[in-house]
Formats: structure tokens, C-alpha cells, sequence
């Protein structure tokens, strides 16, 4: 099945949903990063690496998201959501079923220098 934003190549939809964009659990700022655009990054589920990327790789840089967003107005608190590197369940080849997260999986997300949020699967 082709979701619509696939023909894009935008997912700004899989960000909008209530616990779909987790945050947290510290707030860094820019003197403490002095270039954000070279920290690493991992996802584990259940303890496996399934995320492995550097910001270095990202199709549209920060500062260049800050200054387009910027023109229609940025407000203290705004959060710019970016995309995430190759390792999601989307798209895999031969079956991305598998991969798909289920209740009872434990998600972590980290950050260099940052931190590691951790996050638990529930049922709706």
C-alpha cells in the first residue's frame, strides 16, 4: 500500500499523531551544541540497533530548516521536526511486517552529548 505523503517524499502525518513525536527528556541550548549538525544518533528496540546515523547525512540542513521556517515566523518554544535516518520499519525489503513496533517493545532514542529518551509501547 502507497500512502499518499510517500509520493513526496515529506512524512509530516506520522509526526501529528499524540505520542507519535516524543521529546525529551533534556533541553539543550545552542551554546551548549556549538554544531549540531555532526552529533550521532541511535534507535534500539528491545535493545537492538536498528538506527545508526550521523546529522552530517541530513538531505536539508538545520540551519537551512531555521532560516526557511524562519520567514513565516519562529516563536520561542516552536520545534522543527526533522527526518529520521534509514532503519524504520517503512519500506524494508523483503517484508517490513517484522519490524513494526508492537506493544511491550521498549523504544530508546539517543543523542550524542544529549541523552537517551526511553519510551515503552502500549496497546491503544
Amino acid at each position: 500500500m502507497i500512502r499518499a505523503e510517500n509520493k513526496t517524499g515529506i512524512h509530516l502525518v506520522g509526526k501529528s499523531f499524540p505520542g507519535f513525536a516524543p521529546m525529551g527528556p533534556y533541553l539543550v541550548t545552542a551554546d551548549e551544541i556549538p554544531d549540531p549538525q555532526h552529533l550521532k544518533l541511535w534507535l534500539r528496540v528491545n535493545g537492538e540497533t536498528r538506527q545508526d546515523s550521523n546529522l552530517g547525512y541530513m538531505i536539508f540542513k538545520i540551519r537551512d530548516m531555521i532560516a526557511y521556517w524562519s520567514q513565516m515566523g519562529l516563536n520561542p518554544g516552536d520545534v522543527l521536526t526533522t527526518g529520521t535516518p534509514r532503519g524504520v520499519a517503512a519500506g524494508r525489503k523483503p517484508d517490513q511486517t517484522p519490524w513494526w513496533l508492537k506493544p511491550g517493545d521498549l523504544v530508546e532514542a539517543e543523542v550524542e552529548n544529549i541523552g537517551r529518551l526511553k519510551n515503552r509501547i502500549v496497546g491503544e
